[in-house]
């Protein structure tokens, strides 16, 4: 068994879910290489020390630099607010360390283009976190699009809602919020939940050609966490886009924080000349088909239950019948990122594929903010 060394820069949400991932991965796959939670770092040394007692981390650092120039660290992953994104990332290539960083890659597609070439130059293996293609049912219906199931796509619409930030006291800024804060996160919604679905749809149907959007910010003002300051609001509380993909198929985004009653519903559905599939994260396990192959008296949406051991990962886990939930997501993306270090091919999302959805994203902010169409 070959040891892979972590050091995992964060401890908030994200910081759980992935080690969490780096410690089951190898109790349900059979792998060559073993994550080591060698170190956790972060800025409030007791904090960190607390994460790392409760999930097994060696050792402590409150220096992300000095994480880096460790001799006995592999691969760095870099769970922190949007902006230090970057400079981690080529930090680590100069130093030879792969990189798992979390989505969106960076705050623009200059910065996206710059940690491309870091690690490209480097020759580092990278991978960015975009969980939801590690959905059984979402690779599922990777599946059947290969296989020309759905025949030619016509149609392609997602969306993400939410509902936290609709009160106005909810401030922006600091460790909890920083989500709402322009200067660490660069966007609200689009960087944050319309990534996902811009990443999932490049890969279920390819690349997105022009876009047309609109934005909203419906609070405007909001304290700082941090400094007790009212200032503005610059992140996106809500946006909408129409898109036209590669293969000539048209797309309808929309995401917001502000659906109430929605605290995580991302539904996607893709429409073809033989089929269509729909799937909702709230129904995770579930694939919803229909076939118009079907006997025109029972043909109808179906509901495939993903849980069977010829379904994609499912294997590995339970008995048929028996679901898994949004934490393995990720236990697969690790699984995958240590069987590529067997295998020595790449694995997706590398950090140019998540250069392209990050060219969506800024693509979608700019027709919003110019109020025009938008190559991409």
């Amino acid at each position: 068994m070959k040891t892979l060394n972590i050091g995992m820069i964060g401890y908030g949400f994200m910081g759980r879910t992935h080690t969490n991932g780096y410690c089951q991965a190898n109790h349900f796959f059979d792998l060559q290489y073993k994550p080591v939670l060698k170190a956790v770092c972060a800025r409030n040394e007791e904090k960190a020390k607390a994460f790392a007692q409760q999930w097994g981390y060696e050792s402590v650092e409150t220096d992300w630099r000095k994480l880096i120039e460790r001799d006995d660290i592999d691969a760095i992953d870099v769970c922190t607010p949007n902006n230090l994104h970057k400079e981690i990332s080529i930090a680590a290539a100069k130093a030879g360390k792969m990189i798992l960083c979390e989505k969106p890659l960076a705050m623009n597609t200059a910065e996206g283009e710059e940690m491309c070439k870091a690690v490209e130059d480097a020759g580092v293996r990278n991978m960015v976190w975009y969980n939801y293609r590690r959905v059984p049912a979402v690779t599922l219906a990777k599946q059947l699009i290969d296989q020309g199931r759905l025949g030619k796509i016509f149609h392609y619409r997602a969306n993400f809602l939410q509902d936290w930030t609709i009160n106005a006291d909810v401030p922006q800024g600091g460790a909890a919020t920083w989500r709402l804060d322009a200067e660490a996160a660069g966007s609200g919604v689009t960087g944050d939940l319309l990534a996902h679905c811009i990443d999932t749809a490049i890969w279920l149907n390819g690349g997105i050609t022009d876009v047309s959007a609109v934005t909203e910010t419906f609070v405007k003002e909001r304290t700082h966490a941090e400094t007790g300051e009212k200032k503005p609001v610059k992140i996106d509380d809500a946006c909408s886009f129409f898109c036209h993909f590669d293969n000539g198929s048209l797309g309808l985004f929309e995401s917001t924080r502000y659906a109430r009653g929605h605290k995580a519903l991302y539904t996607l559905e893709i429409n073809g000349e033989k089929a269509s599939i729909r799937w909702d994260l709230h129904d995770l396990h579930r694939l919803e088909y229909f076939d118009h192959s079907d006997d025109s008296v029972v043909r109808g949406w179906r509901s495939v239950h993903v849980t069977d051991g010829d379904q994609p990962y499912m294997g590995n886990w339970w008995v048929p019948g028996l679901q898994i939930g949004y934490e393995h997501t990720f236990i697969h993306q690790v699984a995958d990122f240590l069987k590529s270090l067997e295998t020595g091919e790449a694995i997706g999302p590398t950090f140019r594929d998540a250069l392209e959805t990050q060219k969506v994203c800024d693509a979608v902010l700019s027709s919003a903010a110019e109020r025009a169409w938008k190559n991409v």
